[in-house]
């Protein structure tokens, strides 16, 4: 890329900062609903996933009857259900639905925080060390959840909800403030 080509696209950005840090101040604040009431943002979460999985199954269908002469008609029926059938599920019984994707989310903290911690131990490369504690945060987390379950799963994935909106919009406001410094001159 050439250089005014990136004092072009530095420009371009230096223009949008304003809404880059109103973008950031909204996520923060939805993050704080989400961890304030966690317990409500993991209810809706479980009932949007389940309006996905049905909206998805009918996709799925229309598909599947699309390509019912095909070879891979059956595979696409059989995916058409199971997104109906899960969502359905979802949307009769969210109670149920926050149990089980709260020990999943327990067990995928677990088995990456594994991984994680054997590729931060083996690496020889700079960094590693981050690869290690980032394991080690993983599984004490999944450890944490699975060993609270099942009374974290009305609270803990509203909770993981909001601290990753807190954290991306704290995310925006930086880079928002950052490209608000470019001077004209680089920018």
């Amino acid at each position: 890329m050439s250089s005014a080509a990136v004092v072009h696209e530095h420009h371009d950005l230096h223009k949008m900062w304003g809404w880059l840090a109103a973008s950031g101040v909204a996520l923060v604040l939805l993050g704080a609903f989400a961890v304030i009431d966690s317990i409500a943002v993991s209810i809706i979460s479980i009932l949007v996933f389940g309006w996905v999985l049905i909206i998805a199954g009918i996709i799925q269908t229309v598909q599947a009857l699309r390509h019912r002469h095909a070879h891979h008609f059956m595979l696409h029926v059989l995916n058409a259900v199971f997104a109906l059938v899960i969502g359905i599920i979802l949307l009769r019984n969210s109670l149920a639905g926050l149990l089980v994707m709260t020990l999943l989310l327990a067990v995928y903290f677990v088995v990456v925080g594994v991984f994680r911690i054997i590729a931060g131990a083996t690496m020889k490369t700079p960094g590693a060390g981050w690869t290690l504690f980032d394991g080690i945060i993983s599984l004490v987390l999944g450890l944490m959840v699975w060993a609270h379950w099942p009374m974290t799963a009305l609270w803990i994935i509203g909770l993981f909800i909001g601290i990753n909106l807190v954290i991306s919009g704290c995310s925006q406001l930086m880079l928002s403030m950052a490209l608000r410094r470019l001077t004209p001159k680089t920018a």
